[in-house]
């Protein structure tokens, strides 16, 4: 196991009712909040109306930033950015699921920021300094919640690029539960394939003597293969909704990967590059690609992390590596057909026109995983494996 420091930074307040404590939080950093939220489902729930009441109870000013999109745009950015200059906005809160709270990291980067905010995604910047901010999660997915990564989309290059820093840890994140009633069978299974995504793109490094990180990735995996059909047929089984809404949250805020070499992270940078073009539900794109991802890099070499992955989480016992790790493969194509995700890009009506050039934009600052190195042509037959 190698060196690390780690400190998770975000304050959970998990279950049921925890809205009740939000005035006081937000208080902790200012008096005067930007609400964030998508196109109408915190609406229509009366959510957004209930999260008013209780900060207006103790005296906050509002203003609010109303629908940011799904793979949130660098236009809604921009004008959350302005709204904070314009108003003296000291925190800022999101309200809804992943796309709303990277986007409102985006919002937080750039306030202070004398440059264009895409700098940072586009790595010619680094954030020096942000707005606080606060979540209130309804959707079991991105772990944004809880870690300080951040992916917008640039309508203008087609780009859809990621970035991460301390500095956009949110200082609390609300977690209900109920919150995650509403939300259909699609996100949800998207949801569950998201989650998972981001525990393969930790578990696959060559590490050695990271026992106990792996088991925990391992434990994650058997609680989304448990709990996501429960979830998908029972919308308010709330044992369910619960342990996917903190499953996502430790998948990505750092437990699984401390200690180990860097994370893999391919797979998730060719699907930025196929939903900046077509705007594909992350989760659906990345149950698509991770499979095809998996079969690409498999090699004698590598065998032993899938085999184990096999073996302790879908409980294949099979001699020979290789024929271990394909049927690993296999299983967990099954399992997200089981959830009724695509499995091919033709599914969800993208063609291959584009193939090459994501294989390019992909690779734009060089090749990308770790895991196995992939170059642009790589990348495009990963895709062409996937159309």
């Amino acid at each position: 196991m190698k060196n690390f420091n780690y400190q998770a930074g975000t304050k959970i307040l998990f279950g049921k009712n925890k809205i009740n404590e939000l005035a006081d939080e937000v208080l902790t950093y200012s008096d005067r909040v930007l609400i964030t939220y998508g196109q109408g489902s915190v609406v229509k729930s009366g959510l957004l109306d209930a999260v008013k009441t209780k900060l207006r109870a103790k005296d906050i000013h509002i203003e609010e930033l109303g629908g940011i999109q799904p793979n949130p745009r660098l236009t809604s950015v921009k004008e959350g950015i302005n709204i904070c200059r314009e108003k003296n906005i000291g925190f800022i809160l999101a309200v809804g699921g992943g796309s709303i709270i990277d986007g409102s990291k985006a919002i937080a980067a750039g306030v202070d920021y004398k440059g264009d905010v895409w700098d940072f995604y586009a790595r010619k910047a680094i954030p020096e300094s942000a707005v606080p901010i606060g979540t209130i999660l309804t959707l079991a997915a991105t772990g944004s919640e809880m870690n300080g990564g951040s992916v917008i989309t640039n309508d203008d290059t087609k780009e859809k690029l990621p970035i991460n820093s301390e500095l956009l840890k949110p200082k609390f994140s609300i977690l209900d539960p109920t919150l995650t009633f509403s939300v259909n069978k699609w996100q949800t299974a998207s949801g569950v394939v998201d989650i998972m995504s981001h525990i393969f793109e930790q578990y696959f490094t060559p590490d050695s003597g990271t026992e106990l990180q792996d088991s925990l990735a391992e434990g994650i995996l058997k609680t989304c293969i448990k709990y996501g059909p429960i979830a998908i047929n029972e919308p308010e089984n709330y044992e369910a909704r619960a342990n996917l809404m903190w499953a996502s949250s430790l998948a990505l805020n750092g437990l699984t990967g401390t200690g180990k070499m860097m994370g893999d992270w391919g797979t998730h940078m060719i699907e930025h590059e196929v939903s900046a073009i077509y705007d594909l539900t992350h989760g659906v794109g990345l149950a698509i690609l991770f499979p095809n991802w998996m079969k690409f890099v498999l090699n004698e070499r590598n065998a032993f992390k899938f085999v184990r992955l096999g073996k302790n989480v879908f409980g294949i016992d099979e001699g020979e590596d290789m024929a271990a790790a394909t049927k690993t493969i296999d299983a967990i194509r099954s399992f997200f057909n089981s959830l009724h995700m695509p499995s091919k890009l033709s599914d969800v009506d993208i063609p291959a026109e584009h193939f090459k050039t994501m294989g390019e934009k992909a690779c734009q600052f060089g090749p990308i995983g770790y895991f196995r190195r992939l170059n642009d042509a790589a990348v495009t037959e990963i895709l062409e494996m996937s159309k």
